[in-house]
């Protein structure tokens, strides 16, 4: 059997999903059909939207299911009937039953984008910069019935660059996994691969990232905010509030390392940007956004809201942790 004659089966959601489809679909691979979660609601209008790997398997005449769950039988047999060779699963987001995983001649081979056995689980990329990782990459797996525990096939780093944020970082994984599926797919019918089992004693779990962890506590460290900045932008963006309002932060960098006042406190304006004095260090912002705004930076918000920001004003609420 040749890589092009594999009767593969795809299973994702995501638009990092569909681009590592796209890419099976480019390189003349042969996609017997997709697997997608169920349309869910989007948008202000709430309108039911096709996501991002059944928008693309569709424009290329590829069959879609969105089973609830692959542990139904009807859905398991449907499964079986298109007879694949292996099952490649890429952010797909719901759990492969042993049955399921046992069905393909190669098995299931994911995508996850971390260094595994670091950031096991649903959010790597965002994990990883916000722990301050200096580096990270995709790894090629060969699943079984844990989370993210599988043997590994295929290593790819790449460091994370002191500018990078979620979307950035997202887009460079986005192709090295595809070129590292391809690389995979390719060796595959020829049994050369070897897999490496992972060292558990170096596990670490990317749990989802929740609402709370969005708020800016100046009393942290300018390192760790600048890092809670990069890692949840755009998909939710960190905020402070600041004269009632939310103030999300679009980007910033680390000034100085060192002390220069107490916590939340506005220490310079400049045409660019302005300094915030951190549990330790500086944090320079340059972009911010107010609710129903779109990003500027601080000279264009000062431009509309000229006392809005203020050499030596507080912008910490030091005792409250609530959100509003």
């Amino acid at each position: 059997m040749t890589s092009s004659s594999l009767r593969i089966v795809f299973a994702g959601t995501p638009e990092f999903a569909a681009s590592h489809l796209e890419s099976l679909i480019a390189g003349g691979f042969n996609v017997v059909s997709a697997y997608s979660q169920p349309d869910r609601p989007s948008g202000r209008g709430k309108k039911l939207t096709s996501t991002p790997v059944k928008a693309v398997a569709q424009s290329h005449g590829i069959e879609v299911n969105q089973p609830l769950s692959l542990s139904d039988p009807d859905a398991l047999a449907k499964l079986q009937n298109y007879r694949p060779d292996v099952l490649v699963v890429v952010a797909y987001g719901l759990l492969l039953p042993a049955a399921v995983l046992k069905l393909p001649r190669y098995g299931c081979l994911n995508v996850h984008a971390s260094l595994l056995p670091r950031w096991r689980g649903a959010a790597p990329i965002e994990r990883a910069i916000l722990a301050g990782d200096k580096e990270t990459g995709v790894c090629l797996m060969q699943m079984d019935e844990g989370l993210d525990t599988g043997a590994v096939l295929k290593v790819v780093r790449t460091p994370i660059l002191p500018d990078d944020n979620a979307s950035s970082l997202t887009l460079r994984l986005q192709k090295l996994g595809c070129d590292a599926l391809l690389d995979v797919l390719r060796q595959l019918p020829d049994g050369t691969l070897e897999a490496q089992p992972q060292d558990v004693a170096l596990a670490t779990y990317a749990r989802k990232m929740q609402k709370e962890e969005a708020r800016i506590n100046w009393t942290q460290s300018a390192a760790s905010i600048h890092n809670q900045v990069r890692a949840l932008y755009p998909r939710s963006p960190a905020w402070f509030l600041h004269e009632g309002k939310r103030v999300r932060v679009v980007r910033a960098r680390v000034a100085n390392e060192t002390n220069e006042g107490a916590p939340g406190f506005v220490l310079g304006i400049t045409e660019n940007s302005m300094t915030v004095s951190c549990g330790i260090g500086v944090l320079e912002v340059f972009d911010v956004q107010l609710e129903g705004k779109p990003a500027m930076g601080i000279a264009s918000l000062l431009n509309g809201h000229p006392d809005f920001f203020r050499i030596g004003h507080c912008l910490a609420h030091l005792l409250d942790t609530s959100a509003p």
